[in-house]
């Protein structure tokens, strides 16, 4: 491993988390820069909006977290999480809603805010849904877009990065659950991927 990547590792190094990471793909400083743009542009765009900020749990903690605070308006926050994601959700894009709004967006403008964009069906189906409650807009924010596996068309108004179609974790990507605490999105060594859940 590059000395670049090691110390992106920090205070981690050495650790059971990051023993299975073999290549750092976008280091943490990378990560908090882009995100500290998005939140200026984002302030800019929305400034006397009196926007909402939508998530999709739990993958999006990480991201909304630091976005939320690179914002400089007052926004409101909500969340929503659908049934875990499964090979059938992402080639179908069905998903069940297991919590839904508190927040009434009818007449709002609301900013959706997702960690990765894969196929877009899971998001598209999500975006509908949230069009037929009649937000005065609905834009999309996305932190990592794997757009090389999309099969339907997602407008995004912000990006953070482009992913390769590698199997990533860290920054609130996981695998089996793990790896979502990472400071940096990494690739995971071969034999992980084959360790038992348990």
């Amino acid at each position: 491993m590059k000395q670049a990547e090691r110390e992106d590792f920090g205070a981690l190094e050495g650790s059971e988390l990051v023993e299975n990471i073999k290549e750092v793909v976008v280091p943490a400083v990378e990560l908090q820069t882009r995100i500290q743009a998005l939140g200026r542009a984002i302030s800019v765009d929305y400034a006397g909006k009196d926007p909402i900020i939508v998530g999709v749990l739990k993958g999006v903690v990480f991201f909304i977290a630091d976005l939320l605070r690179a914002i400089t308006i007052p926004v409101e926050v909500d969340f929503i999480a659908v049934s875990n994601y499964s090979v059938e959700t992402r080639q179908t894009g069905l998903v069940r809603l297991e919590k839904d709004l508190e927040i009434p967006i009818q007449g709002r403008h609301v900013l959706f805010v997702e960690d990765v964009i894969d196929t877009g069906l899971t998001l598209n189906y999500l975006l509908q849904n949230l069009k037929a409650r009649q937000p005065a807009s609905l834009e999309v924010c996305v932190l990592f877009d794997k757009s090389s596996n999309r099969l339907i068309n997602i407008p995004l108004k912000y990006k953070g990065f482009d992913l390769p179609d590698r199997f990533v974790v860290g920054y609130g990507l996981d695998y089996r659950e793990k790896y979502r605490n990472l400071p940096f999105v990494g690739l995971l060594k071969a034999d992980a991927l084959k360790k038992s859940p348990h």
